[in-house]
């Protein structure tokens, strides 16, 4: 069976299209997945403000079209960058990749979470790291609504996708389940470091490692020093190690709707130059 059947690239804007795609259609060539492109359209009419005084109807019209016209445009925009980029990895490649597209109208976190559970990996762009930022609305539904992993693309495509795996490791239950989700990528890896700063918790490295020598992966326990943040210490020894994926939970301060990230989560994301996979 295929490691990732379904993987669902989230294209939410035209900056972070190339890059979103780039990742998603390397997991598609890997792991003989198929690519859904997603993205969604905004429902024009939830956009603007109710007609009310000092508003007519004509004036909510000409509102309302000029949202759609932009939204038809930006879809449009992503589409083409789409087709272009199919088109240039089908090019010489001994088979056609599976991919295709998707658009669909609503709320983009709405939409993602829903989608997202009938997906095996979804992959999306680096959020903004401000918490009320609609990339970062998006990714709490991803994480918090899907339960499937979360695969983020760095705006700068990398050469190599999970030859060279850091398992950013304390212990906890998002680690462990994200560990499972990276299963397919671990098992295909050349180089699998465990990294690890001490902050107390109980789960030995040691214990990983032995752990995942019983699955036939050979990993190397790399402890971190560090006397200040732990994610910004993490993510540069990955980098140093010529690391071509993290693998991390996704911490969180709360377990309302609205994820407010931990902060080791936050650091790594703020300048991830990597792609890191995610699972809460």
């Amino acid at each position: 069976m295929t490691a990732y059947p379904i993987v669902l690239a989230c294209l939410c804007d035209v900056e972070t299209t190339d890059a979103t795609l780039d990742l998603a259609f390397r997991i598609g060539r890997d792991h003989g997945a198929q690519i859904r492109a997603l993205h969604v359209k905004a429902d024009a009419s939830q956009m603007i403000p109710l007609v009310g005084e000092g508003m007519s109807g004509a004036m909510f019209e000409e509102m309302l079209a000029a949202a759609e016209g932009q939204g038809r445009s930006l879809s449009g925009q992503i589409r083409d960058l789409f087709e272009q980029k199919l088109r240039l990895a089908d090019a010489g490649a001994p088979g056609p990749l599976n991919a295709n597209w998707c658009e669909m109208l609503g709320r983009e976190d709405e939409v993602i979470a829903r989608v997202g559970r009938l997906s095996d990996l979804l992959v999306m762009a680096h959020p903004a790291i401000d918490r009320d930022s609609p990339s970062m609305l998006t990714l709490n539904a991803a994480l918090m609504e899907t339960g499937r992993p979360v695969l983020l693309a760095p705006a700068r495509p990398a050469a190599s996708v999970g030859k060279k795996i850091a398992v950013f490791w304390n212990g906890s239950a998002e680690a462990v389940r994200a560990l499972a989700a990276a299963r397919p990528f671990l098992a295909k890896a050349e180089k699998v470091w465990i990294l690890s700063v001490k902050e107390g918790h109980d789960q030995d490295p040691g214990d990983l490692a032995s752990y995942l020598a019983w699955h036939g992966i050979t990993a190397q326990n790399h402890p971190v020093v560090s006397d200040g943040p732990a994610g910004p210490a993490l993510m540069a020894e990955a980098v140093r190690l010529d690391a071509d994926l993290v693998v991390m939970g996704a911490y969180t301060h709360s377990r309302l709707r609205q994820l407010i990230l931990g902060g080791v989560t936050r650091q790594v994301l703020r300048d991830a130059p990597l792609p890191v996979l995610l699972c809460h």
